[in-house]
């Protein structure tokens, strides 16, 4: 991440949204207090926060500021902390690592990171609910309600979790337009909320407007999910913060394994290329945005 404009914002964005989740997360002294320490552990680590920061820079780019965004980037960050929590259990990857650091389960057990996975998830909409400084008023938080629901449940990120392990699981062999579709659903359907939530929040923004940053978000879904396949085969353990290797050694279909690593390396690439033409008629306000596309492809966690 050479860039110290994105490097900027991202800090700007990571303090700002932590600064908010540390008023929201129950006190780790509170009862039950080992459930609210691993809810803390699994959001306050040392995660990218690239989905508020969507949500942050999506809202720049239509004019909103910020501040008014911190409920929506909060239930953001803590369905996607509720999601890695649940993805890394033993019957789901079972994986010991995440963020560089012992996963949630390894910390506090099985029981209480399952329950710190539910907990997180009613909190995001919690706030959705409750926090009455979101711009749009009630009907854009019952909007933003609905748009989180659908994109980790069974139509979203849930869903594509399942078709992947039905496939892990049936050793049946996916082909790409499988694969895309898992990955559409199971990485990409949140991505796409967090730029949601910003046209949201502005109820009178244009309807092309709004569709071209979608359109923008669903393409930059896929890609950092391919991206994420390629750091499997390339990254450092150390680097990444989860274990390197683990999709290859699980014979799970990732996009490396079906193109090569040049070929699914140039099918990221186009994508973000055509994320970006759909910021083209958007001014200098977008461009975190912007940043955040060419960070997807070549970031090295």
């Amino acid at each position: 991440m050479s860039d110290p404009r994105l490097q900027a914002f991202l800090a700007a964005c990571r303090e700002r949204v932590t600064s908010a989740l540390e008023a929201q997360l129950p006190a780790p002294e509170i009862q039950p207090e080992p459930l609210h320490r691993a809810m803390r552990y699994a959001v306050l680590g040392t995660g990218k926060y690239i989905r508020p920061a969507l949500t942050y820079g999506a809202g720049l780019a239509i004019g909103l500021a910020p501040e008014t965004l911190n409920a929506p980037a909060c239930a953001l960050e803590l369905t996607h902390a509720y999601s890695l929590i649940h993805d890394d259990l033993p019957a789901m990857d079972d994986d010991d690592l995440r963020r560089g650091r012992p996963t949630c389960h390894k910390v506090f057990g099985e029981a209480t990171a399952i329950l710190a996975g539910d907990a997180l998830q009613t909190l995001a909409f919690q706030i959705l609910a409750s926090d009455d400084t979101v711009p749009g008023g009630a009907q854009a938080r019952t909007a933003m309600v609905d748009t989180l629901a659908r994109a980790a449940g069974s139509r979203g990120m849930a869903g594509g979790q399942a078709l992947e392990l039905n496939a892990f699981t049936s050793g049946r062999e996916l082909d790409l337009v499988a694969l895309e579709n898992i990955h559409i659903h199971k990485t990409g359907a949140l991505i796409r909320a967090s730029v949601r939530m910003a046209t949201l929040a502005r109820p009178e923004l244009d309807p092309e407007s709004t569709d071209h940053l979608d359109r923008y978000a669903k393409c930059l879904g896929l890609a950092f999910q391919i991206h994420d396949d390629i750091l499997d085969v390339e990254g450092e353990t150390a680097v990444i913060g989860k274990t390197r290797g683990k999709d290859q050694a699980q014979g799970k279909a990732t996009y490396p394994a079906l193109l090569g690593l040049a070929e699914a390396r140039a099918q990221a690439r186009m994508l973000v290329t055509e994320a970006l033409t759909n910021l083209q008629d958007f001014d200098e306000r977008a461009d975190p945005l912007r940043w955040i596309a060419r960070y997807i492809v070549d970031r090295d966690r």
